[in-house]
């Protein structure tokens, strides 16, 4: 595959060090913590060593404050807190559903708002992350695209999610507790699939999930990382080099004419395009397959003709479809598809060889499953009428 430009949108992305502020080490790769410690006066011989202590307390025991830092000396503890801060996203609120979903609003550096949803099952916990503070995308069907997009979340803005995830279910590492697998998982798994198009904020999305993934910090597996896209098509060869998680596509249709309607970044990478870099991500990434999201739409996308077209378009792709059913928000122009219709369109799909498991929603009565994530504060009204009319549904 050639190589392409980098895929970029005209939006601010906060630099992590303020005007005459000391820098935040949370979303640093180990490359630019060393340079920001040699920078700081730490001598260059012993930056490495250095970057792997402090590496240790910020991501695996979850400290953040320096002087609990005991394998350091006092000397150099005082100069990490005159130069240094270890800074979260701030936590305004936190909902629990009655299915033990908890959803956080969370406030970033220009009081912006995003939301993070923690949805606990008896195998896994998930936790889904925003990449950015609204979204540029407009899918007709998602609360979130009704909000405008604001602005690229950065490295620790990211990363941070995790970690306030983790201070609230009090998961951090003890003494005697090992990385990865072996240490505590109430967040095991990942998904970008929050606020944002995380391909069109890939830099800091990579960033965070590098720092997600190495083993002597958060230490989740790759294959525990999910990666959602609309289909920035160009990006995705990028993801399977430089991150290599598993990859999930919002596909929610089996022709260009209505693909357009409800994802219309499609009308600018069609479905043929999309899926010629599918087929290439699992042999770069070594992915175990794609996983295809389907929001069901009742009358738009579900009947039996559809089913047997995502069968055709998909063949020859190692996949499985999630199939999500539509959740409904005030205002939106469409309604669920009824819960034979949704068995009926797996049906198929399964009988064909293909997973198709139906998604349980999650945290509807908090508006927290998928599809209705939209902070308050940054709401951008639309009437249904309004929609209806730019979607042409």
């Amino acid at each position: 595959m050639t190589a392409t430009a980098p895929i970029t949108q005209d939006v601010h992305t906060i630099p992590r060090k303020l005007a005459d502020g000391p820098v935040n080490l949370v979303g640093l790769t180990r490359d630019a913590m060393r340079d920001a410690l040699i920078g700081a006066g730490t001598p260059e011989k012993q930056a490495k060593m250095r970057v792997n202590q402090i590496w240790q307390w910020i991501y695996h025991w979850g400290v953040r404050d320096f002087a609990e830092m005991t394998n350091l000396s006092k000397d150099f503890r005082a100069l990490l807190a005159e130069k240094f801060v270890i800074s979260l996203p701030e936590v305004v609120t936190r909902q629990v559903s009655t299915d033990g979903t908890r959803k956080y609003l969370v406030r970033i550096a220009g009081g912006h708002e995003v939301e993070v949803v923690y949805i606990p099952e008896t195998d896994r916990g998930t936790l889904c992350v925003s990449s950015q503070v609204g979204c540029t995308l407009t899918c007709s069907f998602c609360h979130t695209g009704t909000q405008k997009l604001v602005r690229n979340l950065t490295a620790g803005e990211i990363v941070g999610q995790v970690m306030l995830a983790r201070d609230d279910l009090d998961e951090w590492h003890t003494p005697g507790q090992g990385t990865g697998d072996n240490g505590p998982r109430l967040v095991s798994n990942i998904v970008l699939m929050g606020m944002g198009e995380p391909l069109y904020n890939f830099e800091n999305v990579r960033d965070a999930m590098k720092i997600a993934m190495d083993g002597e910090g958060l230490a989740l597996s790759r294959r525990r990382i999910t990666l959602s896209t609309s289909g920035v098509v160009p990006e995705i060869a990028r993801t399977a080099q430089e991150i290599g998680c598993q990859l999930a596509v919002s596909f929610h249709a089996t022709t260009d004419d209505v693909r357009d309607r409800l994802v219309p970044i499609n009308k600018r990478w069609n479905i043929a395009a999309l899926l010629d870099v599918l087929r290439e991500y699992p042999k770069v990434s070594n992915s175990e397959r794609i996983t295809f999201e389907y929001v069901m739409l009742d009358g738009v996308n579900d009947s039996d003709d559809d089913a047997r077209r995502l069968i055709k378009l998909i063949d020859g792709i190692p996949a499985k479809i999630n199939l999500i059913p539509f959740n409904e928000w005030p205002g939106a122009p469409y309604k669920r598809s009824s819960n034979n219709r949704i068995k009926a369109f797996a049906d198929i799909i399964y009988k064909a060889g293909y997973a198709s498991p139906i998604r349980k929603p999650r945290g509807e009565d908090i508006m927290a499953a998928c599809g209705q994530l939209k902070s308050e504060t940054e709401r951008a009204r639309k009437s249904r009428k309004q929609i209806e009319a730019e979607t042409g549904l």
